[in-house]
């Protein structure tokens, strides 16, 4: 990003999003990948999400497939540090800007610091 940008709103990560099954121990798995660069696991449902700086992408990546672990998927993201909250009306016009932000052709991928 450009100098004077927003960017130090954000914290930039690397997130593996990684399904849950009987055969999947998270908690041994957690010690192997702390080497690997992990910094925070998060949980849904179906799924795990693992969390590390942007710089062990590449780390992460490889310990996961020599752990044969079934990654649905990976990618680079900006994580607020700082997450603001919003009305429902508020929401709906951002909701509108965003949708007229990511429908440009320019516009790669769009990051908020909205929680």
């Amino acid at each position: 990003m450009p100098t004077g940008s927003l960017d130090f709103m954000f914290s930039r990560k690397s997130v593996f999003e990684v399904l849950k099954s009987d055969s999947l121990n998270i908690e041994e798995l957690e010690l192997e990948l702390i080497d690997a660069g992990l910094e925070n696991i998060e949980s849904s449902e179906e799924h795990y999400y693992l969390y590390a700086d942007y710089t062990n992408f590449g780390v992460m990546s490889k310990t996961l497939e020599e752990k044969q672990v079934n990654v649905t998927k990976a990618e680079l993201q900006r994580i607020p540090t700082d997450p603001i909250e919003l009305s429902e009306e508020q929401m709906g016009e951002i909701d509108k800007l965003l949708d007229k932000i990511e429908d440009d052709d320019d516009i790669q991928q769009v990051f908020t610091n909205i929680a």
